[in-house]
């Protein structure tokens, strides 16, 4: 099993998109799966969060969601430049924005409009597959450690051989923090639980949703746990190439 993912290609330096097919369809593939986005504005040290709310490579626009928080707005409408960048399956990417971009609404909500960038920057930086859970068989998980509190339920959204995702209801944004180690990911298997220390990447709360969403790799995971993650991985591998019908298996 472990040479399935010997095998899968590894990091790549980063490339520069420009086609507008390659450009929509990594904008779109945002949008799609509500990745956040952070926004910084030159010189300025504030971060940002957004979301891709609408893109049309026809009338060549892109609208984004409201800024989080919203005192960013008058950067934004005071025409200043600034840099997107968001992460999808281990990939990073990121665009300058020098345009300005006015005050718009998409189904009632507040939202941003401009257009389209002639360029994105595309980069893959994992070397494993990562399988994304469907919404209706998410698993549940458990994390505890020595920085937290209380044990905190939540919920896997996508694994890989070297990391996951998780959703945990409410803002913990306070309580979880990026580059942190955490000693006891508890995840329910489909064929038993399997425990072990991750190490926090990314740590994202979305406001609509009330959610936290964190990216994490695992941490000195030992041989037992691994076998367990790649046995579970490598099933849901073999059913995405299935349900693609691809011929693979």
């Amino acid at each position: 099993m472990s040479s399935l993912f010997n095998q899968e290609e590894g990091p790549q330096p980063p490339k520069v998109l420009k086609t507008p097919v390659e450009v929509v369809a990594n904008l779109r593939q945002l949008q799609q799966n509500h990745d956040p986005l952070i926004i910084t504005f030159a010189e300025r040290s504030q971060r940002f969060q957004s979301y891709v709310v609408e893109v049309d490579r026809d009338k060549n626009r892109l609208m984004l969601d409201e800024l989080v928080p919203n005192d960013g707005e008058r950067f934004l409408m005071n025409g200043e430049t600034f840099h997107v960048e968001a992460f999808h399956e281990g990939v990073r990417v990121a665009w300058t924005c020098e345009q300005s971009m006015r005050i718009s609404e998409l189904e009632g909500a507040r939202c941003y409009l401009g257009t389209l960038p002639s360029e994105i920057t595309y980069h893959q930086r994992r070397n494993a597959f990562r399988a994304p859970l469907k919404q209706a068989e998410l698993i549940k998980i458990e994390l505890a450690g020595d920085k937290l509190r209380t044990v905190l339920p939540g919920q896997l959204l996508d694994i890989s051989a070297t990391g996951c995702k998780l959703r945990f209801p409410g803002n913990l944004s306070n309580a979880l923090q990026a580059g942190q180690v955490y000693e006891r990911l508890t995840v329910r298997l489909p064929f038993g639980p399997m425990t072990t220390a991750i190490e926090a990447r990314h740590v994202v709360f979305d406001e609509k949703l009330s959610t936290t969403f964190v990216g994490a790799r695992f941490h000195r995971i030992n041989g037992q746990e691994q076998r367990l993650v790649e046995r579970f991985v490598y099933q849901l591998q073999r059913e995405a190439r299935r349900i693609e019908g691809d011929g693979f298996f």
